[in-house]
């Protein structure tokens, strides 16, 4: 499966990320915004147990269309709280 042009257009968004969003149904930035950051890390981390904290910042500053490091700590904090979270 090709990366999508699209998704990889956004900010943060590479070709292999584009491919794992992709492969959970998340083809498009319109599909990415409509999902949410949580939701698409949610489903990536289910296919790929590998992905970590800085993806869900990555997909959150695409969304945001801001670099995912330049995200403000209150942001962060959160992301940090929802990927701690789903280790359990």
């Amino acid at each position: 499966m090709s990366a999508v042009p699209e998704l990889t257009a956004m900010q943060n968004i590479g070709r292999e990320m584009a491919r794992k969003l992709a492969s959970i149904g998340i083809d498009s930035p319109e599909k990415l915004r409509e999902a949410g950051a949580k939701q698409a890390f949610f489903q990536m981390k289910t296919l790929y147990p590998n992905v970590c904290l800085v993806h869900l910042y990555v997909l959150e500053g695409a969304i945001r269309d801001m670099e995912y490091n330049r995200l403000p700590e209150d942001i962060k904090r959160d992301l940090k709280s929802f990927s701690d979270a789903l280790k359990g």
